[in-house]
């Protein structure tokens, strides 16, 4: 039993015991903190509202998912519902516990965001989407109060980090040449991979204990068994941050593309953009192989790169081509 986990068992109790109808808020807002849910939100902001906005979004998002990823292995905790009979497994997540993925992604993205708003009430509404999301995860027994402190730490750690280099590393970009642009993308992705499996090889002397595997599969029979030491998730986020790195430096010395225009052409736009996202990355996906060994784990980088790379460059020269933008 670790205490700094457990004390939070009678907040997920008392949560829960409040009726099965929170459930569907619960998940809802666990949504919005999802993969899938940022995926349909970074390309709208890249290709219907702001570019800068939507690449400076892309990679807080993405570095703070490496992040996470490094900081799971590091720490190895469970879930709540891996190790207590007390709580009801409402969903489930095959990764390590802490820090919660979804509290620290939040508070880096939606964070980012606020910095840039000067409305108090688009402030005040990101922040409680924040809260929200973090409330969820809790109330759904995958994470304990504790892994979404940590969350928000890292997350809030990250959003200073990146606001006070932001500037000065654009002002950096601003004169080096195509190449030094694309190396320094590779490398940034290189570093964050990096990280990550630093983190994962030194914890590869910590089994994950079987009965953990045991109870989250007696609390979820419908789920995949539990696979927390895997690095798909961490290669994934530093193939599309490398993608969509050197995407956005080749869109802007094109500057051929304006997000801006009628409702009606922005609807489009974006359409044809996820038709084109969803087609490439599964098509791939159906013909490269996917075994989880070394050449799987590349291939899946280079899959995901792809992915980045068509959302700040392919989908862009796409739309110009058929006049949307």
């Amino acid at each position: 039993m670790n205490d700094w986990l457990m004390w939070g068992l009678p907040v997920i109790q008392f949560l829960q015991s409040l009726g099965d109808w929170l459930v569907k808020p619960m998940e809802f807002f666990s949504f919005l903190g999802r993969e899938e849910f940022f995926l349909l939100v970074l390309p709208l902001l890249l290709w219907c509202v702001d570019v800068g906005l939507g690449v400076r979004a892309g990679v807080i998002l993405l570095a703070s998912a490496g992040l996470n990823s490094a900081l799971k292995f590091a720490f190895g905790w469970p879930r709540p519902y891996w190790v207590s009979t007390e709580v009801k497994a409402w969903s489930g997540e095959g990764s390590f516990g802490a820090p919660s993925g979804h509290a620290q992604n939040a508070a880096a993205l939606w964070g980012r965001l606020a910095v840039g708003w000067r409305r108090v009430w688009v402030r005040t509404t990101l922040i409680l989407l924040v809260l929200l999301i973090s409330l969820s995860r809790i109330a759904l027994a995958v994470h304990f109060p504790t892994d979404v402190v940590i969350g928000w730490l890292a997350g809030l750690a990250l959003l200073w980090a990146f606001v006070r280099l932001e500037a000065r590393l654009r002002q950096w970009l601003v004169s080096r040449g195509m190449g030094a642009k694309v190396l320094g993308a590779f490398l940034v992705s290189a570093l964050v991979v990096g990280i990550g499996l630093i983190a994962w090889k030194a914890g590869e002397g910590r089994p994950v204990p079987e009965s953990w595997a045991a109870m989250a599969s007696a609390a979820r029979p419908q789920d995949d068994p539990i696979d927390p030491r895997s690095i798909g998730g961490l290669v994934g986020a530093g193939g599309t941050l490398f993608g969509l790195l050197g995407g956005a430096a080749l869109l802007e010395q094109w500057s051929g593309f304006n997000p801006g225009g009628p409702f009606w052409k922005r609807a489009v736009r974006y359409a044809v953009g996820a038709v084109g996202m969803v087609v490439l990355f599964f098509g791939l996906r159906a013909v490269l192989p996917t075994a989880d060994t070394a050449l799987g784990q590349a291939l899946r980088y280079l899959r995901y790169a792809a992915a980045g790379f068509w959302v700040s460059y392919g989908a862009p020269r796409l739309f110009v081509a058929l006049r949307l933008a």
